[in-house]
């Protein structure tokens, strides 16, 4: 398939060299921020990089657009906030942090392994032990409730409780972990090339199948109707309006390429999504009427699409990839 030879957009991107692997790509307030694999940060309009790990590795990162927080194999996890300013919130002794997650009052938890930290916005640390490697965090959208996928389900842990986390059940290896903006839903990727969900209000259980490879990337809509994945030849965007969220429903197939979608992000106030490829490429795409504007031709050079984040009020986009090409769209 030839590349898109629809209205580009290719012209409104200011490039960035970040030298080396995008692990996260957002904005800062409406700083352009990039947190990269050797350990720096590049942050602000003129670029300045930062090094809050010293010369460890950024494993993971997460950001609100507030914070940037990031977990090394310094076992450190780091927030840094608009101008490059970092404070160290957690020490786990050189173990590598295997994940992150902000909440909506900027409580923060990690993870090393079965070890899972949840710190609340007062700085008071609470530890639970997972059943096996806790792979994804991801707080729920009101409350200090915080789900944790690992092998065989997921865990929903209220840290200020001294109860039994409820336990969502599937066999097999559950990684990354979303939950619906309504927190009606709860999805994972699974080791399997698929999406295991649960409806929260009874359990009910959820398969979407059929992708080529595993789904590294999430994104829901600004209305919460929609799903944004990636793991297949477009990006898969499952509908999650009605009460049965995408049981007996076909999803959408948005920017159909021949190359796999690696990341993807959902504008902020309007129903248009983001689609990074392997080859580089990065297209946006309507969902009202499929509409696609080219924001980035496939490269020889810049590698698969890693990570890209929209500002707030959405009319700017950064993205990364993983041998170190980025760049800001900036919307008409």
């Amino acid at each position: 398939m030839s590349e898109p030879q629809q209205e580009s957009l290719t012209q409104r991107v200011v490039p960035i060299e970040a030298g080396t692997h995008v692990i996260r790509a957002q904005f800062l307030g409406e700083d352009p921020t990039l947190a990269l694999a050797d350990g720096r940060i590049l942050t602000g309009a003129a670029g300045a990089f930062v090094s809050p790990h010293g010369d460890a590795a950024i494993l993971v990162a997460a950001c609100n657009g507030i914070i940037l927080l990031t977990g090394g194999d310094d076992g450190k996890v780091i927030a840094t906030s608009p101008g490059g300013a970092s404070e160290t919130l957690g020490d786990e002794k050189g173990r590598w942090i295997d994940a992150l997650a902000i909440g909506p009052s900027g409580d923060i938890a990690w993870s090393t392994g079965k070890k899972v930290v949840a710190r609340d916005g007062k700085g008071e640390r609470k530890e639970w032990t997972a059943p096996s490697t806790a792979q994804g965090l991801i707080f729920a959208p009101k409350g200090y409730r915080l789900a944790i996928s690992h092998y065989n389900g997921v865990s929903l842990w209220f840290p200020n409780t001294e109860g039994v986390p409820e336990v969502r059940e599937w066999k097999g290896s559950h990684l990354d972990v979303t939950l619906s903006p309504d927190g009606r839903f709860l999805v994972t990727s699974m080791q399997e090339n698929m999406l295991h969900g649960w409806r929260l209000a009874d359990g009910k259980d959820m398969r979407m199948s059929g992708y080529p490879s595993k789904t590294r990337s999430f994104s829901w809509s600004h209305d919460g109707h929609w799903l944004a994945t990636s793991g297949a030849d477009a990006a898969i965007i499952w509908p999650f309006k009605d009460k049965e969220g995408p049981m007996g429903k076909a999803p959408r197939e948005c920017g159909v390429r021949h190359s796999k979608v690696s990341s993807v992000a959902f504008h902020p106030r309007a129903l248009v999504v983001a689609i990074g490829y392997e080859d580089s490429c990065i297209l946006l795409c309507r969902l009202t009427d499929g509409a696609e504007l080219l924001v980035r031709p496939t490269t020889k050079e810049g590698g698969k699409v890693t990570s890209m984040g929209w500002n707030r009020t959405g009319n700017r986009m950064i993205f990364g990839t993983e041998e170190g090409a980025a760049g800001v769209l900036t919307l008409p």
